[in-house]
């Protein structure tokens, strides 16, 4: 009888879409606890004198933004170094969770794996869309509605609208599209990768070392991070761009050209670029990232950052760091686009990140 009742409950939640065929049987999650704050931030004090008379106006009022909001999850027998995981542009916490498509995400594959996990949204994003400064009026992922179905499936390379590419990772159905379109998000505040990198320096601080874990263009928050705090012991990148990649202000590499932009670098003192040779660095790239210049736009724009990403693993090898550029395609991993995280793939490249931290003694209790 407890055997029918478990299975007419499990086919109702499969036909109300609670469940998928890859969860029904999936290794349980057991966390020590779980929990959120925010980290970072200012203050501002408005002018005047406040009156209860006028308690909505600004006057004598202080307002409150700029801090990260992080979510965090703690497994029992935890490993020693949790992931921290940094979101990129018009994106939150949510490109670490469940994927389009309902499977696992890199926070529950890497639970699993008994790392604990937090998840951040970036100053003035997400649930930390409080700003003491307004946006800029020129940036396209500051207002709604953002009519951007169009762009957002170009430039991460699932192909072209409304068409995936032929080998492509990302889920075929047309509900993964939907839900995939729905995690975009807008900037509440000026896009400030200094104030994300503040934030996430005390974020490391408070929770002693870890491993960074970027994508998109968060990647330059990534590498301004080190710069803030000691407590960083590894940097993983998925397709950092759309941001600059820091380098010697006296080493600093020709802008590479592409059909949407320039791909330029920015120049730090090279005490700050010492701090990224001392960590271990793995940056990712998917495929169909054109090998020679095209007006096809997100080819060509990866095919820029791509570039500039050899060239700013070679410059950190230079210096005597440990820097390396994995470009899947060349080790057999074919159709990952810019979200690699939630790619029909991801558990695979999971394990290889999961191997990478291993050979790096990153993975110890």
């Amino acid at each position: 009888m407890k055997k029918k009742i478990r299975n007419a409950i499990l086919a109702l939640t499969l036909s109300a879409g609670l469940l998928t065929a890859a969860n029904v049987n999936a290794k349980p999650i057991v966390l020590e606890t779980q929990g959120s704050f925010a980290i970072g931030g200012t203050t501002v004090t408005h002018s005047g004198t406040f009156s209860m008379e006028h308690f909505l106006s600004p006057e004598g009022q202080t307002a409150y933004g700029d801090h990260a909001y992080v979510f965090y999850q703690i497994p029992v027998k935890a490993k020693k170094y949790p992931l921290v995981f940094q979101h990129g542009a018009a994106q939150t916490k949510r490109t670490w969770e469940t994927t389009p498509d309902g499977r696992d995400g890199f926070q529950n594959l890497f639970l699993k794996k008994g790392y604990s996990v937090y998840l951040v949204d970036q100053p003035r994003r997400g649930e930390a869309g409080l700003s003491t400064v307004a946006p800029e009026s020129d940036n396209p992922y500051a207002h709604n509605p953002m009519y951007a179905d169009h762009t957002l499936f170009t430039l991460p390379r699932l192909g072209e609208f409304p068409n995936l590419y032929p080998n492509s990772q990302f889920p075929k159905d047309a509900e993964s599209l939907n839900q995939f379109m729905r995690a975009w998000t807008i900037d509440t505040g000026a896009l400030d990768f200094d104030v994300a990198a503040d934030a996430m320096g005390k974020l490391f601080d408070k929770i002693g070392g870890g491993i960074l874990v970027t994508h998109s263009m968060g990647g330059t928050i990534g590498w301004r991070t080190p710069l803030r705090t000691n407590n960083v012991k590894a940097i993983v990148s998925y397709e950092p761009g759309g941001s600059p990649f820091l380098f010697p202000e006296n080493e600093m590499p020709e802008p590479v050209q592409t059909a949407y932009g320039a791909v330029a670098a920015q120049g730090i003192p090279m005490s700050d670029f010492e701090k990224l040779t001392k960590i271990p660095i793995i940056i990712y790239y998917g495929d169909n990232i054109a090998d020679k210049p095209t007006t096809e736009v997100g080819p060509d724009q990866w095919r820029g950052e791509l570039v500039m990403a050899q060239k700013f693993v070679d410059k950190i090898n230079e210096h005597g760091g440990d820097a390396t550029l994995v470009h899947l395609p060349k080790i057999g991993i074919h159709g990952n686009t810019h979200f690699l995280m939630g790619d029909l793939n991801n558990a695979e490249l999971a394990d290889l990140l999961a191997k990478w931290l291993h050979e790096k003694k990153l993975d110890i209790k």
